[in-house]
């Protein structure tokens, strides 16, 4: 079982994304000053021609409205009264956090004026639509971002991301300072900051207070920059394995997997990663085998299951041989 702690939901306020991208998306707030504290709490976006045209089937209110050169060309050509109305209808749902105008367009008069009548924030930004989208998201993803800590190590093994948990003494720093000494790469060490990222890809790094420190019984706190060079260390990697260390109990080395055919997952933030239970016994050379267990991974990765392929062939074999 993994070990891991969740954090609350995470939201941004208007005045929030103004303070922090406000200069380099171009924003200016037209209208709804005193409104800024409404929170955004999703990192997409919303376009809302169909619901300008009256579609409100799908009218995801709780995202950004963004007002871009389609739906500035329609409340142009469309019948004022009609898009007014529309506009009205769209205001009626009290979670939108507000209106941004891109592509250095000026905000229509039956935009402002629907904004205002509702209270809702109107923003203009002088950077073209698909680039302001593009920008927003990232910035929207990395702040709205379902946020996980676990208790192990992380390491970047042969590129590949390798979340090491296990009980406390079984050995988690140690491994990692082997595979630290055999050139591989330190993330994080005793707590692990993990996002779920858009694409459902997992990111972990280290809490700020504790980057590049790792605590070894025996010696204590070390700095792993300075002991082992700046190439040893890197501020985040997407998690894409996760090693179990487990104390053997006395007569259980039979419960482990021998061929590989079985793939273990777990579920962290609602995303599958492979699983790998390790035994821990004296003379047993975890980081080695955590070495080996990467490449394989990497070789799943690219279609290629080793037991698998060992299997299928054994089987041909015992078919050829039991037709002769």
């Amino acid at each position: 079982m993994t070990e891991t702690t969740h954090s609350a939901p995470k939201t941004v306020t208007i005045a929030e994304l103004l303070k922090y991208r406000g200069k380099i998306l171009g924003l200016k707030v037209i209208s709804g000053a005193k409104k800024l504290s409404r929170k955004i709490v999703v990192s997409e976006i919303n376009r809302p021609g169909l619901a300008i045209a009256g579609h409100m089937e799908q009218f995801r209110s709780e995202r950004i409205q963004i007002i871009g050169q389609g739906e500035h060309a329609y409340c142009l050509k469309e019948d004022k009264r009609l898009v007014s109305a529309n506009f009205r209808k769209m205001f009626a749902f009290s979670d939108i956090p507000c209106v941004i105008v891109t592509g250095g367009l000026r905000p229509l008069p039956v935009i402002k004026s629907a904004c205002a009548r509702a209270g809702v924030p109107l923003l203009t930004s002088s950077t073209d639509t698909s680039s302001f989208i593009r920008e927003l998201t990232i910035f929207l993803d990395d702040k709205l971002a379902a946020v996980a800590y676990a208790h192990g190590v992380l390491v970047n093994v042969y590129g590949l991301g390798v979340l090491i948990q296990g009980a406390s003494g079984v050995g988690k720093s140690e491994c990692a300072l082997e595979l630290l000494k055999r050139g591989h790469i330190l993330i994080a060490d005793d707590v692990i900051e993990i996002k779920r990222r858009i694409g459902y890809m997992l990111v972990g790094n280290s809490p700020k207070n504790i980057k590049h420190y790792m605590e070894v019984r025996g010696l204590g706190i070390i700095d792993v920059e300075l002991l082992f060079g700046v190439g040893s260390i890197m501020d985040q990697s997407i998690i894409e394995m996760h090693v179990q260390l487990e104390t053997v109990v006395p007569g259980s080395l039979a419960d482990y997997d021998r061929t590989g055919l079985k793939s273990r997952e777990i579920i962290l933030l609602d995303v599958s990663m492979p699983s790998l239970r390790l035994p821990v016994t004296p003379g047993r050379n975890l980081a080695v085998l955590i070495e080996v267990a990467a490449l394989n991974q990497r070789l799943k990765n690219q279609g290629y299951f080793t037991a698998k392929k060992f299997n299928e062939n054994l089987i041909k074999e015992m078919g050829k041989n039991s037709r002769n």
